[in-house]
């Protein structure tokens, strides 16, 4: 769990932006979407756009691990996995959108950076 300053200090437009990139992501229905549409619109902040790329990025790992442990739990060790990867999901979340309100950028500590 690393947290990183922005070189300047980001505007109040790019410090929503950033928290809601982090807080949608847990929305029901939402998941992948919300990080995506802020990191398409927002790519050009710094501030904004580190916050929503690595957000996404934990969505799309968050993602593929729940394929893997749907699978798993043919043997049903996938449904304790389940549960444990949808509390730390919510766990990260609740604390990336802290540090996004605090003017840090949060990376997420199991994540795959798939976009760069």
């Amino acid at each position: 769990m690393a947290e990183e300053y922005p070189l300047s200090t980001p505007t109040s437009d790019d410090r929503t932006m950033a928290i809601l990139s982090h807080i949608l992501a847990i929305v029901p229905g939402v998941g992948i979407l919300g990080p995506l549409v802020i990191y398409l619109i927002k790519k050009d902040s710094q501030f904004a756009g580190e916050n929503a790329k690595e957000s996404l990025n934990f969505q799309i790992t968050v993602y593929l691990a729940g394929i893997v442990f749907w699978i798993l739990a043919m043997i049903l060790i996938g449904f304790i996995l389940l549960g444990i990867l949808a509390i730390a999901n919510f766990v990260l979340v609740i604390v990336a959108t802290i540090k996004a309100s605090e003017n840090k950028i949060y990376r997420y500590p199991f994540n795959l950076r798939l976009i760069k």
